[in-house]
């Protein structure tokens, strides 16, 4: 398995497009599968199409599932910080990509994205490993 590890600066962006950097790290390992693994408590990773007001979108109804106020248990941090928590069984904290010749094998309107609502954490750290096939 060869795999590496991206930041992401998530600082005024709660969506953060990763497709190219996963691209850049397929590009060249031939067949096999992508994992791509956020390890963090409060964000999450998915496959959208973005542009076309798919971003907003998804804030919006994460924003109406988990509402950012008092009524979580988890109560450190910013106001309605629970809710960070709660997102990751909502949006997946991995995706996997199959991967053909070098390519990873997204649709032509998807995109693999960083999920991130956590304005107290800007700062994310991605792992991608390839498992040759």
């Amino acid at each position: 398995m060869d795999t590496t590890e991206i930041t992401v600066d998530t600082r005024n962006r709660q969506i953060a497009d990763l497709t190219e950097a996963v691209a850049d790290f397929c590009r060249g390992r031939g067949d096999g599968l992508l994992s791509v693994f956020a390890p963090h408590a409060t964000a999450g990773l998915a496959i959208m199409e973005l542009g076309s007001g798919s971003e907003p979108d998804l804030v919006d109804l994460l924003g109406r599932l988990l509402p950012r106020d008092d009524r979580y248990r988890h109560r450190h941090g910013s106001p309605g910080h629970g809710a960070d928590h709660v997102m990751p069984a909502l949006v997946s904290p991995s995706v996997v990509v199959p991967v053909i010749g070098g390519r990873a094998q997204l649709g032509t309107w998807q995109s693999v994205v960083l999920v991130d609502l956590n304005a107290d954490n800007p700062t994310r750290r991605v792992r991608l490993s390839f498992l040759p096939g």
